[in-house]
């Protein structure tokens, strides 16, 4: 009993960082039909700018958090503006060719300025206090991930499926020509939606490096396991990648709990049969 409470917490909070930076992405390629490639990327600058605000200018963490988020989305804003919107309709080629250079792009920037070292992210002394939950102590730094998480989640339902903002969004997505007809600032709504991905990532980055380390190649060596999140719960299905994050956290968890050598192949091999089974995804919709 104990070591599945232990897999069960451990894979929680490992699946709630998986969600806070897929959902982005999910949010892109799902709702706004971008191959986002660079996605990971967002999270990299998020975590690289919390390392460098509080490491190098010394400030506190909530401060070290809101320089690194406001500096993601002046970093993201601009790149929607420049970048993303002339691509946005093309193909998936032009786009996984155009996203996967800019993340090389961002690798080389954070490589040159903070090098290829782990950058860690100082967090509060008291998210390192040890709370007892009876089967076991782990540090209050596990619980406000999955606290995150679940905040994350309920933020993006009301936003996406109970405000205007989300019905805009559905409209310009669908038929982007209507919906500016109709009124509808398209070009706002995508900025928007874009940079609300951005943020997520960088918020996912920057609670998850404990667990997920920031350093200049982290959206290379994180990307696939982005991608999986959002194919296995189904592009544009916020709970989709919620489920999937959560399941994927808790059977890699398990894995590494039970077999670690067999790890990976475990981990992958249910990947397989998943998407066998639902090409679609497990929320995601069946093409016509």
């Amino acid at each position: 009993m104990g070591l599945f409470l232990n897999i069960l917490v451990d894979g929680a909070a490992y699946g709630m960082i998986l969600f806070m930076i897929a959902v982005g992405l999910s949010v892109t390629m799902g709702l706004m039909r971008v191959v986002n490639l660079a996605h990971g990327g967002f999270a990299l600058i998020g975590g690289t700018l919390a390392h460098w605000a509080g490491q190098d200018l010394g400030l506190a963490f909530p401060l070290a958090l809101a320089v690194a988020m406001l500096g993601t989305l002046a970093i993201a804003l601009p790149l929607e503006r420049l970048v993303y919107r002339r691509i946005y309709g093309f193909g998936e080629l032009q786009q996984v060719l155009a996203t996967i250079g800019l993340t090389f792009l961002i690798i080389a920037a954070v490589n040159l300025w903070q090098g290829s070292a782990l950058l860690p992210v100082p967090l509060p002394e008291s998210f390192a206090r040890p709370v007892d939950l009876g089967f076991r102590t782990l540090p209050l730094h596990r619980l406000v991930v999955i606290g995150s998480g679940l905040a994350v989640i309920a933020g993006l339902w009301l936003l996406l499926d109970r405000s205007r903002f989300g019905i805009r969004l559905r409209a310009a997505v669908d038929n982007r020509g209507t919906a500016s007809a109709l009124g509808i600032d398209t070009d706002r709504i995508y900025m928007v939606a874009f940079g609300l991905g951005a943020l997520l990532a960088a918020l996912g980055g920057i609670l998850g490096a404990e667990l997920l380390p920031i350093d200049a190649y982290y959206p290379l060596r994180y990307m696939v396991l982005f991608l999986i999140v959002v194919a296995v719960g189904g592009l544009g299905s916020i709970a989709g990648s919620f489920a999937a994050a959560l399941g994927l956290g808790m059977i890699e968890t398990a894995a590494r709990y039970l077999a670690p050598d067999l790890a990976t192949i475990a981990f992958f091999a249910i990947v397989i049969l998943v998407l066998a089974l639902r090409p679609q995804g497990l929320m995601g919709k069946v093409s016509a």
